[in-house]
């Protein structure tokens, strides 16, 4: 994507937490830029920051040492600039479906009315729209969930393993819906899993986070063309790309350890 300006800068982030008496660093010197369109996703094992990275992006942490910008402005807090979806839906239980998208927006209003029934299309929820979350199965209610964030047209989506607690067809389904929802929007997101196969099925880019403190250890451009079959040669090398970088972390994580001895 050469040319393409960044819209999101990322310079020298690090963050700690207080615990008791000990201060914890949960990142360290990030450093990154997502151009705008790019599907950026990011991978680690547990405990590397990837929620965090994704909470100081969405301005809902701060207390971190260097720069965040998005559209050249630094991140000051939330905004409607910047969607975010959770790995649970977060659904309001007593509104419809319709009601959830338009949140705090009347459905009175015209161009709400036609913004929130196109996104039930663009999400696949057509017939549903007069349904409540405790009829809706996880995959449905988590598409009301993108559907509402992408109502007042974000700068940048970021998703937070949002297919975490979904079944293997479920999820796969809702990766390929999520695809539909980025070609056809042009959004920008950054998309943390744990999956190696969710992470290279879905980025144009992927940023391979290692633990304690978490730090960029790899970065690798998925140059596939979509969609994409997981089954096939070209899949498989990228998924032992990095699987490669994993087993270097590993490495890397156990001579760190055994120095400590």
């Amino acid at each position: 994507m050469g040319g393409v300006p960044a819209l999101l800068e990322i310079q020298g982030l690090s963050k700690s937490f207080r615990t008791g008496q000990q201060s914890v660093q949960a990142l360290r010197h990030i450093e990154l830029d997502v151009k705008e369109g790019e599907f950026v996703t990011v991978i680690g094992p547990s405990g590397c920051g990837k929620s965090t990275l994704l909470r100081i992006v969405a301005g809902l942490d701060g207390g971190y040492e260097g720069s965040v910008k998005l559209a050249g402005e630094p991140i000051a807090g939330p905004g409607i600039d910047k969607g975010f979806i959770f790995q649970e839906p977060r659904l309001f239980p007593w509104l419809t479906v319709e009601k959830n998208i338009a949140a705090d927006l009347s459905l009175g209003d015209k161009d709400v009315r036609r913004r929130v029934d196109e996104l039930i299309e663009l999400v696949k929820l057509k017939g549903f729209e007069k349904a409540y979350p405790k009829a809706l199965s996880g995959g449905m209610a988590q598409r009301v969930a993108i559907a509402r964030a992408l109502l007042r047209n974000p700068r940048i989506l970021l998703l937070d393993e949002p297919f975490g607690a979904l079944d293997a067809f479920t999820r796969a389904h809702m990766q390929e819906v999520l695809l539909d929802i980025w070609e056809h929007n042009g959004t920008t997101m950054i998309f943390v899993t744990h999956d190696i196969d969710e992470a290279v099925f879905l980025g144009n880019r992927i940023v391979i986070l290692k633990p304690r403190p978490g730090e960029i250890r790899g970065r690798i451009s998925v140059d596939l063309p979509y969609p994409r079959k997981k089954a096939s040669a070209g899949f498989q090398e990228f998924r032992y790309k990095v699987l490669n970088e994993f087993e270097r972390i590993d490495e890397l994580a156990f001579g760190e350890a055994g120095a400590g001895i």
